[in-house]
């Protein structure tokens, strides 16, 4: 057997000890394309072996190699083609300027730059063409830095199940309740007392985030950037007792006519731009769609596609909107560090990562 090629670009991991970070560490070691040279964290964990100054709360043992690695604070300049961020948003703002403006390609899971017009909020099956944002981008420093950030983990399944949608039907109003998993909420999390055998009606920001979000993943990028599709949602958001994986229940409303079956069609059908490109961590076919009434079911299909396919079920008519169905994605992978990894692949792809080849 042949051996595999050595990893071309190095990676930097900026708040590598939490929750995201360490899902970062586990999806990039042995990854074909990136190799981790240098792990950031605070202060109190600088100057430590990694595997002594985190946790490790993963299912897959760490590697031994970055394991080794010696944690670094954030004012650290290793040498590096992409930083990915785990950062929590209290200090993911600052910090992710200062290092786009020391010029790295910084690809940020957080929240705090989502929603800048010259950032692009990107998911690489839906809106690939968004990344031309980055060149407008100016941090009033060193060249060629830039941030790139992935959506909120409750949005990334809602837009990609409507893009097809969007596409073939055009989506006017969306009603989408969701499920969310306790993964979500990060490391500790939500309190025994307060998830077990109990749902949570409401999670800070989460349907807010929903909209706006959406509404940019879905707009058209013109000369003054990103304009948001006109697209109404109202959103209702839940924590339950689920480990992993987000549950979607969506109705829409299209502008051109469309039955269950026409519905369900486009989604099965649908493909997206990155189909043959050979990215990594991009799942054979972005969307999966069920057809039996039990599916889909967080244990059941949440690690589908390496936990980066969505998968669609219980599509219906909708005697209110139109049409109704089911969405299931990995928040924790798709929705977070698995996103931000696929968002890289695109990058080097396009030439846009130093050390990449377009």
């Amino acid at each position: 057997m042949p051996t595999p090629p050595a990893p071309t670009l190095r990676a930097a991991i900026l708040g590598a000890t939490g929750a995201v970070g360490q899902t970062f560490v586990r999806l990039l070691a042995g990854h074909p394309q990136f190799e981790v040279v240098s792990l950031v964290a605070s202060e109190r964990s600088a100057g430590k072996p990694y595997r002594e100054a985190a946790r490790w709360l993963q299912a897959e043992p760490l590697d031994e190699r970055i394991g080794g690695l010696v944690v670094e604070g954030v004012d650290a300049a290793p040498d590096a083609d992409v930083v990915f961020s785990g950062l929590d948003a209290s200090v993911a703002g600052d910090v992710e300027a200062d290092w786009a403006r020391r010029g790295y390609a910084v690809v940020s899971n957080a929240r705090n730059w989502r929603l800048d017009p010259a950032v692009p909020l990107l998911i690489p099956e839906v809106n690939p063409d968004h990344l031309a944002l980055v060149d407008r981008q100016d941090w009033g420093g060193a060249a060629g830095g830039f941030v790139v950030t992935n959506p909120n983990c409750s949005t990334v399944g809602l837009a990609l199940a409507l893009k097809p949608l969007h596409d073939a039907f055009g989506v006017d109003a969306v009603h989408v309740v969701t499920m969310q998993a306790l993964s979500g909420a990060g490391y500790p999390g939500v309190p025994a007392l307060d998830a077990l055998g109990n749902v949570v009606p409401f999670i800070a920001g989460e349907e807010e985030k929903l909209a706006v979000e959406t509404r940019k993943i879905l707009g058209t990028l013109g000369a003054a950037g990103v304009a948001d599709a006109e697209i109404t949602v109202s959103a209702q958001c839940h924590r339950v007792p689920v480990v992993d994986g987000h549950l979607e229940a969506v109705s829409v409303r299209l502008r051109e006519p469309a039955g269950a079956a026409d519905v369900a069609e486009a989604l099965r059908s649908w493909r997206g731009p990155l189909a043959g490109l050979g990215l990594p961590t991009a799942p054979p076919r972005p969307l999966a769609v069920f057809d039996d009434d039990a599916s889909p079911q967080p244990r059941t299909h949440v690690n589908l596609g390496g936990g980066m396919t969505v998968s669609v079920g219980r599509v219906q008519d909708c005697p209110v909107l139109g049409v109704k169905f089911v969405v299931l994605s990995h928040n924790t992978v798709r929705g977070a560090a698995g996103g931000a990894v696929l968002n890289a692949e695109l990058l080097a792809h396009e030439g846009r990562l130093a050390g990449a080849v377009a």
